[in-house]
């Protein structure tokens, strides 16, 4: 796609379109009974945009809407959960067009879905509705029905009747839009779809759900994010990322992300420089919060910063590594303990992490034989590889059904089944924290257990990584980590990363708090350091050598 766009081509083609539709009943007919089913090309040929920043500059103020490739995307993500009838959540940065992209499809609704009722609420009543205001919800809704073609509107919809404050009706039928704000969220009548703005910022949000639960059966979570516990980030922890072409899942909450490097005219170059300004003004944190969508932000000892992380992203591609058809290949199996846990397997090829997924099954046998064919890929190229599992409670299954297939001469040849027990003692414990410098802790005296040793060792591959793409400084490729953009839940894995603390216990050693208060376990995450830590080579299962 092209960007930015050719707008007065656009303007041109929407004329276009519109002197062919318009030109017969039946065609006007046949674009209504498309656009039903068509929410994307509606707002593309439809609707408009307004951003008061280009009064003055040689941009209109009044923008055709072109959809980027996320916002896409996200109106599928709206439809999906609209069909399905299921939650979701929205998490994004600042200025990604979430707010107009939910108001189009708002409109979408009510002018093209026979008695569809949407509700919209935000934690403030000017920011719902103010006559005139465009930054408001409803005056944003307003100026777009008055921008389309009559032949759209419903029948009994009049522009200067049926829109008032807060509603939005038509005289004949039932479609509607009404808002609330506030603690009055969720106090009005049934809606097909609720929109809650600004998610994360409200006072009393368990009220807000405990209303909302009666009223629709979609509700639509919208926000930057503002720290860890409170309600919005509880149900992202708890929810599942969505994947574009897939249905979301009924019973939990489908999660989308929208990060600024998203959009394409959020260049590295306009990052840095926001994050200057942001640095220079002492507001590093909001900007943490509000850009990075880092829910740390305001938390001391994470582990892994989140610009380390984002810095590892595509280190490969930046940093010109030459891949090598002998690389060693390297996988971690997080296995689910029970209640909302879900399995999570990690797999890399030397430094480059090639795969994560998750998934919730609770039987370990199916888990195993699931992460066996995860790596068969690998396997096929002719590449032993390691996959080490959490063996610790539940985890024991996956010995137990690796001695199965095993015994019955069904194992893959190419897999090293490795127990990796986090609680264990560290390695090599006589080593120096910092190799050849006498002054540096041993292993032993500094780590508390193997899960602070690897969770460390990761730290500092993403801190050397950081430095190599920001700084320039050389290390090994040995020593680094790369993170491909093209990885499926990449957002998700990005969060996890970053949300360990360190501390140290009684005996003054390092230990890792893998989910501090209000989050949960950082399944893909564990996965990861699984896979970048193997443990010593006498560790290794004997009965599972390569053959």
């Amino acid at each position: 796609m092209q960007w930015p766009p050719d707008y007065q081509h656009v303007m041109l083609e929407r004329e276009r379109k519109y002197n062919i539709m318009f030109e017969s009943a039946e065609m006007v007919v046949a674009g209504v009974n498309y656009y039903r089913t068509h929410p994307v090309e509606f707002i593309e040929d439809w609707c408009y945009t307004f951003d008061p920043r280009n009064a003055g500059t040689d941009k209109p103020t009044k923008i055709p809407f072109i959809l980027f490739t996320r916002q896409g995307e996200f109106v599928e993500f709206l439809h999906e959960c609209l069909k399905g009838e299921t939650h979701g959540l929205i998490e994004k940065s600042r200025d990604m067009g979430a707010t107009w992209l939910c108001v189009a499809f708002s409109v979408w609704l009510f002018l093209f879905q026979k008695d569809a009722t949407v509700g919209w609420g935000s934690r403030k009543a000017a920011s719902v509705d103010q006559i005139g205001d465009m930054s408001s919800i409803f005056e944003k809704i307003r100026w777009l029905l008055r921008m389309m073609p009559p032949a759209f509107w419903p029948v009994g919809f009049d522009v200067d009747k049926t829109m008032s404050y807060m509603k939005i009706t038509c005289a004949e039928g039932g479609a509607s839009i009404t808002g609330e704000s506030g603690d009055d969220i969720g106090r009005g009548g049934r809606t097909r779809i609720y929109f809650k703005d600004e998610s994360a910022h409200y006072e009393h949000p368990e009220a807000i759900e405990a209303a909302l639960g009666d009223t629709t059966r979609v509700q639509i979570d919208i926000s930057s994010v503002n720290g860890l516990g409170n309600v919005f980030h509880r149900k992202r922890e708890g929810g599942v990322e969505w994947e574009p072409g897939k249905p979301p899942l009924r019973g939990k909450t489908n999660v989308f992300i929208m990060d600024w490097s998203d959009h394409p005219d959020k260049t590295q170059s306009w990052y840095d420089e926001r994050r200057n300004l942001a640095v220079d003004t002492g507001l590093l944190h909001v900007f943490a919060q509000e850009v990075d969508r880092n829910y740390s932000a305001s938390v001391e000892g994470v582990v892994i910063p989140a610009e380390w992380v984002r810095s590892a992203i595509d280190a490969h591609v930046k940093l010109g590594w030459q891949e090598a058809e002998n690389d060693p290949c390297y996988a971690g199996l997080d296995v689910a303990d029970g209640g909302g846990d879900r399995n999570a397997l990690a797999i890399r090829e030397a430094t480059v992490l090639r795969s994560v997924e998750q998934w919730g099954e609770r039987d370990t046998g199916i888990t195993t034989r699931r992460a066996l064919d995860g790596v068969a890929f690998y396997g096929r190229k002719r590449r032993r590889v390691r996959l080490q599992y959490d063996s610790v409670g539940v985890g024991a299954g996956v010995k137990a059904e690796g001695n199965r297939l095993n015994d019955d001469d069904l194992m893959p040849k190419f897999v090293n089944l490795v127990s990796w027990n986090a609680g264990a003692a560290v390695l090599n414990p006589d080593d120096r924290v910092i190799a050849d410098d006498d002054q540096s802790p041993l292993n032993k005296d500094f780590y508390g257990n193997l899960k602070a040793q690897a969770w460390w060792q990761l730290r500092l591959r993403f801190e050397r990584t950081h430095r190599a793409v920001r700084d320039g400084v050389k290390y090994d490729r040995d020593e680094l980590i790369s993170l491909p953009s093209t990885l499926r839940l990449l957002r998700t894995l990005e969060k996890e990363l970053s949300q360990p603390t360190m501390s140290k216990n009684t005996r003054m050693k390092l230990i890792i708090d893998k989910h501090p208060e209000g989050t949960r376990s950082p399944n893909l995450a564990d996965a990861v350091v699984m896979c970048f830590w193997p443990v010593d080579e006498l560790a290794y299962d004997s009965s599972f050598e390569w053959v």
